[in-house]
């Protein structure tokens, strides 16, 4: 009986205390549900301003029987005495605030706003707004595991990409390490579901303006993860590019379908790109490319951290036309954040996020 209880202890003691700031949005709310399922976690706080005081499965019935947390609202102090990780999933801004107090008390950090995803801060002022933590800039490792895998193993502080980049960048990264593309060709039309714009009252997503209907916005190169894009592309490239990007928002709750189109380079061909694919995510938990002719559907990775890819070669123009498609509060978010986590604490890195897509 003794040995038997220091094995529950053991197995108790090494679990990790995590903390969710920011929890009352759709991505806190997501990693509520994928942590709450998580083998080495425990899910420890969770802070809201709106419902401090309130339990987390009030505020999100789904959560009913899987967290009995209480909504606080709590100084950095006293959350940096409740957990050793923390997601950060505020607004911009309001992270860089946080984040420099959390990592000077010795914890790590994933942090979904855009606070330290750009790598200038210029660019970084140009798009958002002042930045007032530029010292963590050079420091924070992009949390695309399928590109920065070994620096986030070694690091405290991540800055979860944005889900129209992760779409985009992991339909476009094999073509650019290759070269096989003319890179100052490339457009890409996405397309989201309304859980992107927030859980707050907005007009613009009210469910009578976005049923039955389908529109653009942001429209020309306007959009903020238009500069996270070309940060991530021009990483494979000797010269700045600049692309066209353009989002549009679906009557769905949630998901992404990106549609990628760029010139290719003479003499390319399906089976050579099926081969570029293939050699660079073969080993990749979370990417699947289909088989040719298929295309990926927003209703196939639902609930998943999937990102499915297919393409297709126009022989008419000699453009490649990549789609991909994510959910986007889920690899395009909080999927991708605990994907983060995983790497670095050392865990399983499909640890907690091993479910089969939900459908229909």
């Amino acid at each position: 009986m003794f040995c038997y209880s220091l094995f529950l202890f053991h197995q108790v003691s090494i679990m990790l205390n995590v903390a969710i700031i920011g929890a009352s949005g759709y991505t806190g709310v997501e990693l509520a549900r994928i942590l709450c399922n998580h083998p080495e976690v425990r899910l420890t706080a969770a802070t809201s301003r709106q419902y401090a005081g309130q339990p987390l499965s009030h505020v999100f019935p789904n959560l009913r029987q899987k967290t009995n947390l209480i909504c606080e609202n709590l100084s950095a102090e006293e959350l940096c005495a409740k957990a050793d990780f923390f997601f950060t999933a505020v607004p911009h801004k309001t992270a860089m605030d946080i984040v420099p107090d959390l990592l000077i008390a010795g914890k790590k950090v994933v942090d979904l706003s855009a606070d330290f995803r750009l790598r200038d801060v210029a660019v970084y002022e140009e798009w958002y707004q002042k930045h007032t933590a530029v010292e963590l800039l050079k420091e924070a490792v992009y949390g695309l595991p399928e590109l920065y895998r070994q620096q986030i193993r070694t690091s405290r502080l991540v800055a979860n990409p944005g889900c129209y980049p992760t779409s985009i960048i992991l339909a476009l990264a094999p073509l650019l390490k290759a070269g096989v593309i003319n890179p100052q060709s490339i457009i890409a039309d996405s397309k989201s579901g309304t859980s992107g714009a927030g859980r707050s009252a907005q007009v613009g997503s009210l469910y009578c303006e976005v049923a039955d209907g389908f529109r653009a916005y942001k429209v020309g190169g306007t959009h903020r993860h238009t500069p996270e894009i070309e940060q991530e592309i021009n990483v494979f490239l000797q010269e700045p590019v600049r692309i066209s990007f353009t989002p549009h928002l679906l009557p769905i709750s949630r998901g992404i379908l990106s549609t990628v189109y760029a010139q290719l380079q003479p003499g390319i061909h399906q089976a050579d790109i099926s081969q570029l694919y293939e050699k660079m995510y073969a080993q990749e938990p979370f990417v699947r490319i289909l088989p040719e002719n298929n295309f990926p559907a927003t209703q196939y990775v639902r609930g998943s951290n999937f990102c499915d890819i297919g393409f297709k070669i126009d022989t008419r123009t000699d453009r490649i036309i990549i789609l991909s498609t994510i959910d986007n509060i889920v690899k395009g978010a909080a999927g991708q954040a605990v994907q983060n986590m995983n790497l670095m604490c050392g865990f399983a890195e499909t640890a907690g996020l091993e479910s089969a897509p939900f459908f229909p």
